[in-house]
């Protein structure tokens, strides 16, 4: 059986939005890159273009709504782990805190990951990445 982990996310205006945060575009988090907010129409409202990329999969994507649209706003859920082990791609990694293991997929551009090392985390629903070496 799959546990499937429930996502936390809060709502805010389309105009509100800033480069650095974070957005959900399709159901996929995404760091926002740049947004550019247009001026309203003769008959139309104001709207904002989001460019943005995945968190775990850096993919680009982009939305468009209106100023005044809601927009969810995704919770990332930050830790320290320490890696157990390293098996190829894949690697083991221990929360600090709770003593949750996870398997989760090797950085590439992270160097000298080994048994023993602790490591930053984020993690949204069943989607973790890790971030850096301590």
């Amino acid at each position: 059986m799959l546990f499937l982990a429930e996502e936390e996310k809060k709502f805010t205006n389309a105009g509100s939005l800033k480069p650095n945060n974070y957005v959900l575009i399709d159901g996929f988090p995404c760091a926002i890159k740049s947004v550019e907010k247009s001026k309203p129409g003769k008959h139309g409202a104001a709207k904002v273009r989001v460019t943005a990329t995945g968190i775990f999969d850096n993919q680009k994507r982009t939305l468009l709504k209106p100023t005044d649209a809601d927009i969810e706003i995704p919770i990332i859920n930050k830790g320290t782990a320490q890696v157990v082990a390293v098996m190829g791609d894949t690697m083991q990694v221990m929360n600090t805190e709770t003593y949750e293991t996870f398997s989760v997929q090797k950085p590439k551009e992270i160097q000298g990951l080994a048994s023993g090392v602790e490591v930053e985390y984020h993690q949204f629903g069943n989607s973790m990445k890790i971030v850096r070496k301590k």
